[in-house]
């Protein structure tokens, strides 16, 4: 082998080794950057992850919290059609009342509510033909100059009556008056059914 031909395969042996060495190092660059890709491409995973997880946390905490609001809702629904049930349970003992009690009851209502005393009493056809003059005859006892009388008149109603003078009437019947103590002794029945 001449000078040049070493000169040559020299050059040939460097450019090669220099080739290595370049192909070398951008291996190693080329597995630095997949390694980093691969570590941030796991760390995006991973945070994409952690959202998905709050995200469904986060969901399952308002379904969890609206399934308690309907929870909640159908208890005071239920709650609310018992207070109703007893309110109608307390209407039907007011009509079954025994004769004298329920006479008793009317006259010392029909005093409460007369403010002349020389009012009229209007009563449901059945009450007034079953206690009507005993109601009239009891409240004028109570009252010191009563002069109540029997209307001629009758209305539809479950119980009670309606105080009738001239234009201005005072409606006693026991639906109206159940009506408008409601809201004061709806309280006290919701404390008695659900302790």
């Amino acid at each position: 082998m001449n000078g040049m031909d070493k000169i040559i395969d020299r050059i040939g042996s460097d450019a090669h080794a220099e080739a290595e060495g370049i192909l070398a190092q951008a291996r190693s660059q080329a597995q630095e950057i997949l390694e980093r890709s691969r570590a941030r491409s796991d760390q995006e995973v991973q945070e994409i992850l952690e959202r998905g997880r709050r995200s469904a946390a986060q969901r399952e905490e308002r379904l969890d919290s609206a399934a308690q609001m309907e929870c909640r809702k159908a208890v005071l629904a239920a709650k609310q059609e018992v207070i109703e049930e007893a309110f109608a349970l307390a209407l039907k003992k007011l009509r079954e009342l025994p004769r004298e009690e329920y006479v008793q009851l009317l006259a010392r209502l029909a005093a409460q509510a007369s403010s002349t005393g020389k009012e009229k009493l209007i009563f449901s056809q059945a009450d007034r033909s079953a206690v009507g003059k005993a109601v009239v005859i009891a409240a004028n006892q109570r009252l010191k100059d009563g002069a109540l009388t029997l209307a001629e008149e009758c209305r539809d109603m479950e119980g009670g009556f309606v105080l009738s003078d001239g234009a201005v009437e005072v409606n006693c019947s026991f639906g109206t008056l159940l009506r408008m103590e409601r809201p004061r002794l709806t309280g006290a029945v919701a404390a008695l059914l659900f302790p």
